[in-house]
C-alpha cells in the first residue's frame, strides 16, 4: 500500500509544478498570472514571455504527465493503477498545491500522460492539433479539437502493450470533457469572436 501511496504523491507534487509560473519569474521576472490570459501554461507563456519560454513551459508541463507514469512502470503495480497515477497528475497541473490550488487547462500535460500510454494515439491528435491551429491561429480551438479527436484515436489505435484498454478510453474521455471544460471561457471567446490568436515567430 505504501507504494501506491508514495508514487500517488508524486504524481501529484510533480503535477503540481508551476512550470510556466517560475520560468517566468526565473527568467523575465514576470509572474504570468498577471499577464496575457492570466493562465499559467505554455500559451501564455508563449504569448507573454516568449517562444523560447512558450516551448520549454510545454515540454515541462508534458514532462510532468510522463515521468510520473514511467517511474510507476517500474513498480510491481497493476496497469489500472498506472492510468489513475497519470489521472492524478493532470488534474494535479490544474489545481496546483504550489499555486493555491489552481493552475492550467491540463492540455500539455496530458499530452504527457497519453504520450506514454498511448503513443500512437497522441501522434494523430498532435497532427489535428498543429493542422488546426496552423490554419486558424487558435490554440484554444486546436486543444478542444486534440481533446475531441483523443479519446477517438484511443479507441481504435493500439495503446501501450500492458495497458488495460477499455480503462485507457475511460480516461481519455473523461480528460477531453475536462480539458473542454477548462476552455469554457475559450468557447465563448470563439463564438463572440473574441479570442486571441497566436503568432508563431516571436522571440524571447
Amino acid at each position: 500500500m505504501s507504494k501506491y501511496i508514495l508514487l500517488s504523491l508524486l504524481a501529484y507534487f510533480c503535477g503540481s509544478i508551476p512550470s510556466g509560473v517560475w520560468i517566468g519569474k526565473m527568467v523575465k521576472g514576470i509572474d504570468i498570472r498577471t499577464v496575457g490570459s492570466k493562465n499559467s501554461g505554455a500559451t501564455n507563456a508563449y504569448r507573454t514571455l516568449g517562444a523560447k519560454c512558450g516551448i520549454a513551459t510545454l515540454i515541462l508541463d508534458a514532462l510532468k504527465g510522463y515521468l510520473p507514469l514511467y517511474v510507476a512502470s517500474h513498480f510491481d503495480i497493476s496497469d489500472k493503477y498506472i492510468v489513475v497515477i497519470g489521472l492524478i497528475a493532470i488534474f494535479a497541473h490544474s489545481m496546483s498545491c504550489f499555486l493555491n490550488f489552481k493552475g492550467g487547462k491540463g492540455v500539455a500535460t496530458s499530452l504527457g500522460v497519453f504520450l506514454f500510454l498511448a503513443p500512437k494515439a497522441v501522434l494523430v491528435t498532435f497532427l489535428g492539433f498543429a493542422i488546426v491551429v496552423y490554419f486558424t491561429r487558435y490554440v484554444s480551438l486546436s486543444s478542444i479539437t486534440g481533446a475531441i479527436i483523443l479519446p477517438i484515436m484511443v479507441a481504435v489505435l493500439p495503446a501501450k502493450e500492458g495497458v488495460d484498454k477499455m480503462t485507457l478510453v475511460i480516461l481519455s474521455f473523461v480528460i477531453g470533457a475536462f480539458v473542454i471544460y477548462k476552455h469554457r471561457s475559450n468557447i465563448s471567446r470563439l463564438l463572440n469572436g473574441t479570442e486571441s490568436k497566436i503568432t508563431f515567430g516571436k522571440r524571447g
